[in-house]
């Protein structure tokens, strides 16, 4: 029991540091300026079932995806640690990773209803991208039990419900820390996604060469 608890956490603050709710605060809070406590409340809860489901989608079929291109865990754990190194970097820089969101996706918000906003941008690719999807794929391909899984998926709930609150309270977040202080929460979520991609990278080369 002890056992599968650590794991959650460990899952989840992986999770926590790539899908970085916290960064998110500030594109929420622009995209919504309008709008009042209920519907950006909405908008909030849209954006956490849609990361959920995303993820959830990823983790389940991640093993088909595997087989259907012919990719084995090892290349695309290599490449995972790529692709959430770049993140990592841009992170470290206290910017949103470009690799996650686009400077066209951040600011025209003519370019869909507020509605379609909780979908795109803020939870894919803002919140939910590349990274985090590579990420749940590569959790549930390293798992070999059912109560393994089971976390894996508990991890992806609990990661929904933390944007939710995390998207209710942006105000307050805001305002506590701002702007700098946002900046230096992806700082510090860029150096925890650092070390996780090189051990990404590392496990897949060793997996992929047998050492």
């Amino acid at each position: 029991m002890i056992g599968l608890a650590k794991y959650l956490i460990i899952i989840y603050g992986g999770l926590f540091a790539i899908t970085n709710p916290i960064g998110a605060v500030p594109v929420f809070l622009s995209v919504t300026h309008d709008l009042g406590w209920r519907e950006r409340r909405e908008i909030a809860r849209k954006t956490s079932v849609t990361v959920i489901a995303t993820l959830l989608v990823f983790a389940l079929i991640g093993q088909w995806i595997f087989k259907f291109f012919g990719s084995s865990i090892d290349a695309f754990s290599i490449a995972g640690g790529i692709l959430l190194f770049k993140m990592a970097m841009e992170m470290l820089s206290g910017k949103l990773s470009t690799v996650k969101i686009s400077s066209e996706e951040e600011l025209d918000e003519d370019a869909v209803t507020l509605e379609e906003v909780a979908i795109i941008p803020l939870a894919i690719p803002l919140i939910s991208g590349p990274g985090a999807i590579t990420t749940v794929m590569l959790y549930m391909a390293g798992t070999s039990t059912v109560p393994e899984k089971a976390v894996v998926i508990a991890s992806i709930i609990l990661i929904g419900l933390t944007v939710w609150l995390v998207l209710c309270s942006a105000n307050r977040i805001k305002a506590k820390l701002g702007r700098v202080g946002i900046k230096v929460m992806t700082r510090m979520m860029g150096l925890i996604l650092t070390s996780m991609a090189v051990q990404m990278t590392i496990n897949g080369i060793k997996g992929a060469f047998g050492l």
